[in-house]
């Protein structure tokens, strides 16, 4: 099946399921009559944000509910029947009443009465403990995450997932995709609480691309996780949450993007929700260009035989097509009100184009000089498939809990490029470099909660992780166009990488007076088998199994100083495992002047973290100063080296690094119309280690360095009245020096502009991504064989315009954010919710 006919029957599919989730509301629709009432207390005064349940004797299907307003005011269009209403509010006792209703019309008041004194000083009690922000606010802090919602976020609408993580407080977008924490790459994505083939195998930046902006409900930054997070990602954890519907009836949206470079995007999200069924959604898809420049300047310290070259420019250019599509379906049922389960499947796919012009002037010892023209024409396709199957168990009302869930994974992505290669205008060689890559990914969990009492808890689970990734490269040469073409027998290989984690955690939690603490320990045991074989006859093919066992404990303590002032501090330790991508011996050849190896013998690196925060939060402002330390051994450092034909780069196992700092995340609504969004991480680096292999290299090479380097970005809001709002985004990272390397500082400026229209239900959104087109990495390496001066820009200036148009807006049946414990750490890694 390819790829036109997959997008054929996706198209076809959602379409279907559209007009079904239509044709059945407007059937509903049809035979609903329209209610109203109140909800007032003993004193019969209104009592706001009361969650009103219509229950239907008959048609479980048929029940409904809804919230009171301000005015302890409700309206609901339900159909004619036997309902059982309850009645609940925060504070105040459930109230149960049995109702026959027959027509539209006021069904009068219903009273509910406050609970006794003892149990609304246990609430605030428990409500005390938490870090909160108003709803409004875009970034909330509590005991082990801190969740940004990009809702406000007016610069990336239109966008994707990159462009989101650029304006997320503590995580940076480098120019060539890559996302750092803290300046630490090592950072472990999840989508909804697991991984996902969604975001590929080792196309980070390209599957970043691929997951639309408006799709995103929020993003958990986790940067020191528990024992109830999966160990690896030393920098910590982004947990992507999607969207899900939380109002009842039929309600949707969809949103259209144009823009330049060029770029066009429709995505659309939908949900129905009645009674005790939820069906949603979500899906879309678009076409975008980019462009990439990379300079590198190379000086020669040792020019020698046999090619004597004293100096190298290179200039590469390269433009990217792409199209993408995804779609995402499920369903969540009420077996009864203690039993839920859910099902989802999820596909994408990713189909690019790309050229690439590669210029290389090369001077030598005796004055002359030459130069090589690379062509590049390469095409990429990408299906990822994803199906989860969950069930949720509550034992009781007190909190006793059960959730077991399945996730099956798919990804499979095919490379095809064709490089010419011209040497001083004529003909010199020809690749043909073919790239499969596919991955099998099986992840069971059970999670268990039991509470002890009134404010601890116990929590103890089960994951396993079985991965299989086959790569099969082929490199074919030949130099004359009429010639046949040969392997190149060292980069044509086949090879079978499997890996399977299984872990268990424990976690206690509770608090003694304004005291709370949370203590875990999970244990994690890796079983790693790799077979590798290439062509080349002299070499040995390589069967290789790592095994590691390791326990990572965890401790959260918080002290409340009053409500929403809090001290935090909290431990962890984590490991880095190699990406299957790093232990290939021959992963990459694209260009045969800058080789990419992997190391077969690389290992994990493990980090001990460290952080004491202070967080206080207003209605006008939210400070959430941390400081944080990280010891990291075995780290990983690339290590870059000549032969003098070509610059290799691979990943080495190499001393100690240590990461301190200031992170300093906050919130200011300054006036009616000016809000601020700011962070700012000043934090000092030191790396030790020297490296030497006397086969590549002809002196140790040294990676030590120290010295201090700061990231900041601020976003600043302007509301010009209740429907027109624009904003101001501004990013900045420092450099940042070793002994053999120094990076350049970096930064941009972005822009944004809302407006909302047609009554409400539709908005339109302008944005300039990098304004002055400054985003650039600028680095300049040197050792005793060379000195290199490198430039890149991963994507120049962009300009986007989008439209989003919401329909059929139900009623929400969630009461108002209740404070939650401060030991709470429901979502994440072990959240249950369905793709």
């Amino acid at each position: 099946m390819n790829q036109t006919e997959i997008i054929n029957i996706f198209t076809k599919k959602t379409l279907g399921l559209t007009f079904v989730l239509s044709a059945a509301a407007l059937a509903f629709g049809q035979e609903k009559v329209g209610i109203s009432g109140t909800v007032v207390n003993k004193s019969n005064q209104p009592v706001p944000y009361a969650s009103v349940t219509f229950s239907n004797k008959a048609n479980k299907l048929l029940s409904d509910a809804t919230l009171t307003d301000e005015k302890g005011q409700y309206k609901l269009e339900i159909t004619p029947g036997n309902y059982d209403i309850s009645i609940e509010a925060i504070d105040y006792k459930k109230n149960m009443v049995n109702k026959q209703i027959t027509a539209a019309g006021n069904i009068g008041a219903f009273s509910i009465e406050p609970e006794a004194s003892a149990t609304n000083l246990k609430t605030q009690d428990i409500q005390g403990v938490v870090i909160t922000a108003p709803s409004t606010k875009p970034y909330k802090v509590e005991l082990d995450k801190r969740t940004y919602d990009p809702s406000q976020d007016i610069v990336s609408r239109g966008g994707n997932l990159q462009d989101v993580l650029s304006n997320v407080p503590s995580v940076s977008v480098d120019t060539d995709g890559t996302v750092s924490m803290r300046g630490s790459s090592n950072v472990r994505f999840l989508i909804n609480g697991k991984p996902s083939a969604l975001l590929g195998i080792d196309d980070g930046a390209n599957a970043l691309q691929s997951i639309p902006a408006d799709q995103i409900e929020r993003i958990e930054v986790i940067t020191n996780p528990s024992s109830k997070f999966e160990a690896s990602g030393t920098a910590g954890i982004l947990n992507i949450i999607l969207k899900k519907s939380k109002k009842t009836g039929f309600n949707g949206s969809v949103t259209g993007t144009v823009g330049y470079l060029p770029q066009t995007n429709l995505n659309t999200n939908l949900s129905w929700r009645k009674g005790g069924l939820t069906w949603f959604l979500n899906g879309g898809g678009g076409y975008r260009e980019s462009k990439n420049t990379n300079r590198n300047n190379a000086t020669y310290l040792r020019a020698s035989a046999p090619l004597d070259r004293t100096q190298a420019d290179q200039e590469s250019i390269s433009k990217n097509k792409n199209n993408n599509y995804n779609a995402s379906a499920g369903l969540v049922y009420d077996l009864s009100d203690k039993t839920s389960v859910n099902a989802s499947g999820t596909v994408r796919t990713f189909d690019s184009e790309n050229t690439g012009n590669i210029f290389y002037d090369y001077r030598y010892l005796n004055g002359t000089s030459s130069s090589t023209l690379r062509n590049n024409n390469g095409s990429n396709n990408n299906l990822a498939f994803q199906g989860d199957f969950g069930l949720d168990h509550k034992f009781d009302d007190k909190g006793q809990n059960l959730s077991v869930s399945l996730s099956l994974q798919r990804n499979r992505s095919y490379n095809d490029t064709d490089v010419l290669q011209t040497d001083n205008g004529a003909f010199s060689l020809q690749n043909a470099i073919d790239q499969t890559t596919k991955n099998n990914t099986l992840i069971g969990k059970a999670d268990y909660e039991l509470p002890i009492g009134e404010n601890s808890k116990l929590e103890a689970g089960y994951r396993i992780d079985i991965n299989k990734n086959l790569y099969d490269n082929d490199v074919l040469q030949r130099y004359s166009p009429l010639s046949d073409y040969f392997f190149l027998t060292d980069f044509t290989y086949n090879a079978k990488y499997k890996e399977m984690f299984n872990a268990a955690y424990v976690q206690f939690r509770s608090k003694i007076g304004k005291l709370g603490y949370q203590l875990g320990l999970r244990n994690e045991y890796s079983n790693i088998d790799i077979k590798y074989q290439n062509m080349n006859a002299s070499s040995e093919n390589i069967d290789k199994t790592k095994n590691y066992n390791n326990l990572f404990p965890s401790v959260f303590l918080s002290y409340e100083i009053a409500k929403d002032n809090q001290f935090l501090m909290n431990y962890s330790r984590r490991i880095d495992r190699p990406r299957s991508f790093f232990l290939i011996p021959n992963p990459s050849y694209t260009d045969n002047q800058n080789i990419f190896k992997g190391n077969i013998d690389l290992n994990p690196s493990y980090v001990d973290s460290y952080e004491v925060g202070y967080s206080i939060s207003k209605n006008k402002f939210t400070i959430n100063p941390t400081l944080y330390f990280r010891h990291s051994t075995d780290d990983v450092k690339m290590l870059v080296y000549t032969d003098g034909e070509a610059f290799n780069t691979k990943p080495i196992n190499l001393g100690t690094d240590d990461r301190y700092g200031l992170d300093l995340n906050f919130s200011l609504d300054a006036t009616k119309w000016l809000k601020l969004l700011g962070n700012v991480d000043v934090f000092g680096y030191k790396t030790t280690g020297v490296y030497f292999d006397q086969s590549i290299m002809s002196e140790p090479m040294s990676f030590e360095g120290s010295g201090l380097s700061t990231r900041a970005r601020l976003t600043t809001t302007f509301k010009i009245d209740k429907t027109f709002n624009f904003q101001f985004q501004g990013f900045y990272r420092g450099g940042q020096k070793s002994q053999n390397m120094d990076r350049k500082d970096m930064y941009a400026i972005n822009f944004g502009a809302s407006k909302t229209v047609l009554d409400g239900n539709g908005t339109i959104s302008f944005n300039i991504q990098d304004i002055f087109n400054t985003r650039a990495m600028r680095s300049l390496t040197k050792n005793s064989d060379f000195i290199r001066d490198s430039y890149m820009q991963w994507q120049p200036r962009q300009f986007a315009l989008s439209f989003t148009y919401r329909f059929k807006q139900g009623e929400k049946i969630d009461q108002p954010k209740r404070k939650k414990d401060i030991n709470s750490n429901a979502a994440g890694d072990d959240q249950q919710a369905p793709m």
